[in-house]
């Protein structure tokens, strides 16, 4: 078995949690470790956004992804 940990909350989200497990079909701990890797998954997309956002400000790495990939068109 698993090491577990006990997590309060109040009896509202508990509930409302448990509502959005059964929808898909989920125990409520299945439901939370999916919400958890869902949540982690976006936090790294978010970061990957970034870099890139950052990355495009580099010279010439517009048009050099722009032309290897069809990317974003280089700015007047």
């Amino acid at each position: 078995m698993a090491d577990t940990t006990t997590v309060e909350v109040d009896t509202d989200v508990h509930d409302r949690l448990a509502v959005l497990a059964a929808d898909r079909g989920l125990s409520l701990r299945a439901y939370l470790a999916e919400l958890a890797t869902t949540q982690e998954n976006e936090a790294a997309r978010m970061r990957a956004a970034q870099a890139f956002e950052r990355a495009l400000e580099r010279p010439g790495f517009r048009e050099g992804f722009a032309r290897d990939f069809g990317g974003p068109a280089p700015r007047a």
